[in-house]
This record gives C-alpha cells, sequence and structure tokens, in this order.
C-alpha cells in the first residue's frame, strides 16, 4: 500500500518539476556575479564600522589614562555621549548633508533624515552597484563620532560637560557633514582633484582644528604654565590604560583605512584591501619608533606618552594615502608622523596651547603631513590641490568652532570654576568618582 501510494506522487513530480523549472527560469534569478559586489562591499563596511566602532572605546582609554584620576569619570561620560549624539545627529540630518545626491557644490540638503532599505529588500530594487544604505550609514557614522573624540581629549580637565555637548550637536550635524560633502560628496574640492582616501584632512585635522579653537578659547587648566613660562607636565593616571587605548585605536584603524576601499566585490578590491591593512601597520609601527628614538635622543628617557602618540600620528599620516605606497613608503611617512609630535608638544606648551591628551599634534599636524604625503605616491595629486583643500577645511572648522565656542561661552559658560577645576570634574560636574576608594584613603 505504500508503495502504490508513494507511486502517483512521484507521477505527478515527474510532470510538474520540468514546469516549475521554466517559471524559475522566467523569474532570472540574479547571479552571484551580479549580487556579489552588493553583498561583499557591505559586508565590508558592517566589518569595518564595527572596527571604526571600537576606536571609541580606544579613545575613551586613551584620554582616561593621560588625564588625573579626579577627572576620569567626566572623559567616560563625555565620550559615550558624543558617540550618542553624533549617532542621532548624523541621522537627523549629517548623512543626506554630506552626501546630497542633487549637489550644488557647497552645502547640501539640511534635515532630510536617513531612510534605511526596506526589510527584506529584493535585488531589483538594491543598489547592487555599491552597499545597502544601512551598511555606508553606519560606516560614514562612526568616522563624525571619531571627529567628536578628538575635541574632547584636547580640552579634558577644565570644560563644562554641557557646553562641550552642544558643540558636539554642532560638529556632528552640521560642520563635519558640510566640510565632509565638500570632498566625500563630490563638491567643490572633489571635482578640483583634491585627494584625501580616508580622512587626514577630512576626519583629523577637522578634529584637530575644532580641539585648536576650543583650547585658545579655554585656556591652560591651573598651574600648567608658570608665569616664568616654565612648563609644569601634569602626568596622566594610568598609562596601562593610555596604552591599551592606544592599541584599540591602531587596531580600529584597519577598518577606518581598509573599509574605506569602499568596495570588495573584485579580486582587486581585496588585494588593495590588505595592502591597505599593511601599510597602514606599517606607518603605526615606524611613528612609534620614530617617537621612541627621538625622546631618547633629545631627553635621556624614551617617553612612553610620546611613543603612544607616534603610533597615532603614523596613522594618522597614512590616512590620506594608505593604498599607493610601497610598505617603505608607508614606514618613511608614518616615520615623519612620529617626528612631528615629538616637535609639535612642546611647540604648543611655548605657545601656551594646553592640550591635555596631545590631540593637535597627533590629529592637525600630522593629518596636514599626511595629506601633503599623498603627492608623493599618488599621480593624479598635486600639491597646490592639496594644500588649498588644507586651507579650506582649516578657515571652515577653525572659524566655525570659534564662533561656536565664543556663543557658548557668552550664552552660558564653557569653563568649570577654579574651585571645581581644582576638586576634580568628576565631583564637581557629576558627583561620582572613577577610583573612589583612592580619596576615601
Amino acid at each position: 500500500m505504500q508503495v502504490r501510494k508513494f507511486l502517483p506522487a512521484v507521477a505527478l513530480a515527474a510532470v510538474l518539476l520540468p514546469t516549475m523549472g521554466l517559471a524559475q527560469e522566467a523569474e532570472a534569478v540574479p547571479t552571484f556575479d551580479e549580487i556579489g559586489p552588493y553583498i561583499m562591499t557591505t559586508l565590508l563596511f558592517c566589518m569595518a564600522g564595527f572596527l571604526v566602532f571600537f576606536m571609541a572605546a580606544g579613545f575613551a582609554m586613551l584620554e582616561g589614562g593621560l588625564v588625573r584620576s579626579k577627572n576620569v569619570t567626566m572623559q567616560m561620560t563625555k565620550n559615550i555621549a558624543l558617540f550618542s549624539i553624533a549617532a542621532i545627529m548624523y541621522w537627523l540630518m549629517g548623512f543626506n548633508l554630506m552626501y546630497p545626491g542633487d549637489f550644488n557644490g557647497y552645502v547640501g540638503s539640511f534635515f532630510q533624515q536617513t531612510v534605511l532599505d526596506p526589510v527584506g529588500v529584493s535585488a531589483a530594487d538594491a543598489a547592487l552597484d555599491y552597499a545597502s544604505v544601512g551598511s555606508d550609514f553606519f560606516f560614514q557614522l562612526v568616522f563624525v563620532a571619531a571627529t567628536a573624540s578628538i575635541v574632547s581629549g584636547a580640552l579634558a580637565e577644565r570644560i563644562k560637560l554641557w557646553p562641550f555637548l552642544i558643540f558636539v550637536v554642532v560638529l556632528t550635524g552640521v560642520m563635519y557633514p558640510i566640510s565632509g560633502s565638500w570632498q566625500w560628496g563630490g563638491g567643490w574640492l572633489s571635482e578640483a582633484g583634491f585627494s584625501d582616501f580616508a580622512g587626514s584632512t577630512i576626519v583629523h585635522s577637522v578634529g584637530g582644528w575644532a580641539a585648536l579653537a576650543g583650547a585658545l578659547i579655554l585656556g591652560p587648566r591651573i598651574g600648567k604654565y608658570g608665569k616664568d613660562g616654565k612648563v609644569n607636565p601634569i602626568p596622566g593616571s594610568n598609562l596601562a590604560l593610555a596604552t591599551l587605548g592606544t592599541f584599540i585605536l591602531w587596531l580600529g584603524w584597519f577598518g577606518f583605512n581598509g573599509g574605506s576601499q569602499l568596495a570588495m566585490g573584485t579580486v582587486g578590491d581585496v588585494s588593495d584591501v590588505s595592502r591597505i591593512f599593511a601599510n597602514t601597520n606599517m606607518a603605526a609601527a615606524a611613528g612609534a619608533l620614530a617617537a621612541m628614538i627621538l625622546t631618547q635622543v633629545m631627553f635621556g628617557k624614551v617617553d612612553l606618552t610620546m611613543v603612544l602618540n607616534g603610533a597615532l600620528a603614523g596613522l594618522v599620516s597614512i590616512t590620506a594615502e594608505p593604498l599607493a605606497p610601497t610598505l617603505f613608503g608607508a614606514l618613511w611617512i608614518g616615520a615623519v608622523g612620529g617626528v612631528i609630535v615629538v616637535f609639535a608638544v612642546p611647540f604648543l606648551d611655548k605657545l601656551k596651547i594646553d592640550d591635555v591628551v596631545g590631540a593637535i599634534p597627533v590629529h592637525l599636524f600630522a593629518g596636514i603631513w599626511g595629506t601633503i604625503a599623498v603627492v608623493f605616491y599618488n599621480d593624479g595629486a598635486n600639491i597646490a590641490t592639496q594644500l588649498m583643500g588644507i586651507a579650506a577645511y582649516g578657515v571652515f572648522t577653525f572659524v566655525g568652532s570659534l564662533i561656536v565656542w565664543f556663543i557658548l561661552k557668552a550664552v552660558m559658560g564653557i569653563r568649570v570654576s577654579e574651585e571645581d577645576e581644582i576638586k576634580g570634574l568628576d565631583m564637581s560636574e557629576l558627583g561620582m568618582e572613577a577610583y573612589p576608594e583612592f580619596s576615601k584613603g
């Protein structure tokens, strides 16, 4: 009986299957050659975005280690808050302001919220020539958060929480997207031939210019500079934590630069991503060693904080062009970045510009150097256009930041009182300490 019941089903299948096959052929299911680039590039953006997101932890640990223990909670609060603000502002207006589609070259459209692809989007409705909206949005978002983190470290230990966060709203929602659109959004600098592969200027120098403006308005920490011009070192609370933060940033930078290939659908693209990884790593290593050797020669002892910032400066330096150089090219570009930091930190001290973590030398000075270094390996770049781009970003960001900081200072004040600064921002601004058992004996 079981055999007899089975035989008609087999016969029916023999009739229906050829018909079903014809129907499936009529639907023309896309091949992997058609959808593969979309899938692989979307995957690249997601994975690279995860790595760049982890840089938020790196910035937090680096800053937490380089400030005094009485200000650590404040730095942790600022870092988690600034990332959250960046995420919302970039959705609300930043993403479509930076990548507006119909673009007049200077400023896109305001207040156009990001809309993701529909749930279960079909291949026919997807942008098969690029990647999913969600992956692209997330990858670009983590870059703007990194820019805000640069400002956080430089202005540590004396800035009020809420004025800083209001500045982050303006920076991540308006200033960064507008200037970013000039190059990455197909704007006037892109048309002029300016080249910045992953953001030595667009991300790092922008953060550095904003930090410089804030440092000038805020002034130095109490006791940092004596009346006789003497510089009084203020050691950080935890160099182990600062070192951990540097390694996390180093790791995240593979996503920062590698993801900026913006494609992983061909053999050439995947090979280029691996080339970017290798060059990025080489530049960081060279920057660290250059700073180590130079501090030994200049000061008679190795300065760990300089070595950490040397590695970061090497990373910033290679970010403008991590693909084209040879490994030796990445080595010397990164090494110059490390040298820049060692000279730039005391230079700022001579000017009495107090940068708690060395963010301005690392991100602004090394960012400018990296953008200039593009001309050595990128045949399509020329020094005049690179300098024009550097100047454009500098003027726009520095002047814009000065205006915002001045307004905030006039309206609500941006610096804590002398008493609160001496007590520490953890207690005066937040009412909690990172290391309460230390203060209680």
